[in-house]
């Protein structure tokens, strides 16, 4: 089963809580905090894999999610760090952001990168909050929310060369004939749905990838027929290579059909149209095919002169060796991985937030008698703060009340009783007497 796109949700682990505790020693008098810090939680990494040409284990496991850190422990023992997702993907795979359609990476090298989604950092244990005001705290912060995200996975087939042409010309049966591979063969339209690919040997030491891709009708740029499940395909190949009907079986001028291909490929991509091309003219044995092959020489002569013809027929093998080996020159002439429009770079690009420390940094609404606090850097806080220990949250009360919070709350009306949310949490304003 050929699968060339999915849809991934895809998770970092969670970092490991801090931990409250104290030394307890025998001939260690108040020995003070010695809880540790928890540890981090693991990053999901997509890691290009040479041998895997399909996005088919996306279509049966959607949902990937690193491990979180371990607990802090007690004698200042931090917990270990998450070992990291690694997540296999084909060569050619493009990683997109479903929410804001941002390209993270275009993956195109064996052993190759990235970091989709980036685990939690551990909370901090009692030991980093011990001051000489407050010896011995019963604080500790829970570890940090790893990141989550849907994406998208594309994959443009990474082949030697590309097999395009109309349907029913004759591609699947030249690919079977030149490689093992066994694509569906029959006399309808669009019998080839997805890409079939095969390792070509020339029998002299050389060997490449063929790529039998779905046939091409016009309109195709805009989406019509396979559109562009097709054309994206196309990109990744270093040498196209046109095969035509020359006998015009289905009633269409060959030269036409050679022309009508090329636009196509041009309107999608106007660089592909520099890609090396050859063209193999087939079905040879056919009647009429010579007289055809004579006045596409002298148009094609005009036109795209530069582009060399081998005339075959895949049904006789008629001329396939001779294709085969000057395809084989002609890849020898070509940089070995001309990747178009690559997204280089992308996974080392850093991104530098601001994040306000100022009292504006919040926002505060009414909800009839409620009054809900909105502020990312505040929420973030409320998560890691452990609810159960008196210590925390009076911390984290003598945050807002240095951020502005409380007053901001009195002068929008707050009484002594009224309810504050903060994200899932639910507090009692209090006057402090």
């Amino acid at each position: 089963m050929f699968v060339d796109k999915a849809k991934v949700y895809v998770k970092g682990g969670d970092g490991g809580d801090g931990l409250v505790a104290y030394r307890r020693e025998k001939y260690v008098p108040e020995g003070g905090p010695a809880g540790g810090d928890g540890g981090k939680g693991g990053d999901v990494i997509f890691r290009v894999d040479e041998g895997l040409r399909t996005l088919v284990d996306f279509k049966y496991q959607k949902h990937f999610k690193a491990n979180r850190g371990e607990k802090g422990r007690n004698k200042n023992q931090h917990g270990a760090n998450a070992e990291d997702l690694i997540v296999r993907v084909p060569p050619g795979t493009i990683v997109i952001d479903d929410d804001t359609g941002e390209t993270i990476a275009d993956l195109t090298r064996h052993g190759q990168e990235v970091i989709v989604a980036r685990g939690g950092r551990g909370g901090r244990g009692n030991t980093r909050f011990a001051t000489p005001a407050n010896p011995a705290p019963e604080i500790a912060e829970n570890g940090e929310e790893g990141e989550e995200r849907w994406v998208i996975l594309e994959l443009k087939v990474m082949a030697d060369v590309g097999l395009v042409g109309f349907p029913s010309v004759g591609k699947s049966t030249l690919l079977s004939v030149v490689s093992a591979a066994k694509p569906k063969i029959a006399a309808y339209h669009f019998t080839t749905l997805t890409p079939n690919l095969g390792v070509v040997d020339a029998g002299d030491g050389r060997s490449f990838v063929m790529a039998d891709l779905p046939g091409l009708i016009e309109g195709a740029h805009a989406g019509i027929g396979l559109g562009h499940e097709f054309l994206r395909h196309v990109e990744r190949t270093r040498v196209i290579v046109h095969v035509i009907d020359m006998a015009g079986t289905e009633g269409r001028d060959p030269f036409d059909d050679f022309i009508k291909i090329n636009e196509e490929i041009k309107l999608y991509n106007a660089k592909l149209e520099q890609r090396p091309q050859l063209i193999a003219a087939n079905k040879m044995d056919m009647p009429g095919a010579e007289e055809n092959l004579k006045r596409f020489k002298e148009m094609l002569a005009k036109d795209r002169p530069d582009i060399m013809i081998c005339p075959i027929s895949a049904i006789s093998r008629q001329g396939i060796r001779e294709l085969v080996y000057r395809i084989a020159d002609l890849l020898e002439t070509v940089p070995e991985t001309p990747v178009i429009d690559e997204v280089t770079g992308v996974e080392e690009r850093k991104v530098y937030r601001l994040e306000r420390d100022d009292p504006d940094g919040f926002t505060i609404r009414r909800e009839n008698e409620m009054f809900v606090i909105e502020s990312p850097k505040i929420e973030k806080m409320l998560k890691r703060t452990q609810m159960n220990s008196y210590d925390a949250i009076m911390r984290f009360a003598r945050t807002l009340r240095k951020m502005g919070v409380d007053a901001e709350l009195r002068k929008r009306g707050a009484q002594d009783g009224q309810i504050v949310r903060i994200g899932d949490f639910e507090f009692e304003f209090v006057e402090q007497e």
